[in-house]
């Protein structure tokens, strides 16, 4: 976890530097400092500090989800993105834009607040459509997985209806949001988001016990005098809440709620005491990371940061889906 942190900060730290105008570690010391002239304050605090404070807590937010998820339903391969509950957030925000706000570049006031709203319900509507849809005498791994993916299918279609009819500029910004963007990087999103993010992986952190005993089986946890259903709702309630408030601030990035649990596994081990803060910071540092060179492998042009994170996290899932049985 050291080692993490320190990485996190290391990247911090190379992110305020870097970008179409680059700013030195003195610079950037300087201004922190109220020695910075106009525009290095306005590019630092106004367009890069709130980006990468969004980015830390998705990155953190989606791994902590994907390792509850995964925990919950014994499944190596559980995801938001995965089981449809990124795409049906983001069908929701997408129906909010297109009914009331007048284009994607027009939220300000309330509805920023109200954005991350929009995306809980998407994201809550899709998981108990999965998870309705996947029920039968209990559920099955492998039948959660496949009825997720059919979920995430209906649900593209249905965002591709609503997308077509958008002017031609709300259509390319819904097309890069949805692939995995961090669309609205100012300070009154992060307030926003940040609070509920924050309080969640909190909650989240101390259901780690809870948690641990539900990865034995519903038999075993009964019988050690858990309430295994009390338990599983709340978990998927936080899962779910932790997905759908990523999807509204940094749209639908896949496979980071796989691939940062997994490592967090193989390094720490599976006790979700130290595996979920080991996987929050994976995410994080992952994420920060994608956005880093997303900004910078091909400027003045960007790479949205989801499609980083799915070039380098493809070769990975290809693997677990092979070694799973």
């Amino acid at each position: 976890m050291i080692g993490l942190l320190i990485l996190n900060v290391s990247l911090f730290l190379l992110s305020l530097n870097l970008g179409a105008i680059q700013i030195s570690p003195s610079e950037v010391f300087r201004t922190f400092l109220g020695e910075g002239d106009s525009r290095q304050e306005l590019v630092l605090f106004q367009f890069r500090l709130p980006g990468i404070v969004i980015a830390l807590l998705v990155g953190m937010a989606l791994s902590v989800s994907g390792a509850i998820l995964q925990g919950v339903t014994q499944n190596d391969l559980a995801e938001p993105g995965i089981l449809g509950i990124n795409t049906g957030a983001g069908f929701v925000v997408v129906l909010y834009i297109f009914f009331f706000q007048s284009s994607m570049g027009s939220l300000s006031g309330w509805s920023i607040y109200i954005l991350p709203l929009f995306a809980l319900v998407g994201a809550f509507l899709a998981a108990l459509i999965v998870y309705a849809l996947a029920w039968e005498r209990g559920i099955e791994p492998i039948r959660l997985i496949l009825v997720g993916i059919g979920v995430n299918a209906g649900f593209s279609a249905a965002l591709i209806l609503f997308q077509v009819q958008m002017n031609p500029q709300d259509f390319m910004q819904a097309m890069v949001w949805l692939s995995g963007d961090i669309w609205s990087a100012n300070w009154n999103f992060v307030g926003a988001t940040a609070p509920w993010i924050f309080l969640l992986i909190v909650y989240s952190l101390y259901k780690a016990s809870p948690l641990n005993v539900l990865t034995l089986g519903d038999d075993l946890a009964k019988g050690l005098g858990a309430p295994v259903e009390k338990e599983r709702i709340i978990l998927l309630l936080l899962a779910v809440s932790l997905a759908g408030l990523s999807v509204a601030a940094a749209g639908g990035i896949a496979f980071l709620g796989l691939v940062a649990p997994h490592m967090a596994r193989r390094i720490v081990g599976p006790r979700h005491e130290r595996m979920l803060p080991v996987s929050a910071l994976l995410g994080a540092a992952i994420l920060q990371a994608a956005d880093i060179m997303g900004s910078n492998l091909i400027a003045p042009s960007e790479i949205p940061v989801g499609i980083v994170v799915t070039i380098v996290s493809t070769p990975y899932f290809i693997y677990l889906l092979m070694k799973t049985r």
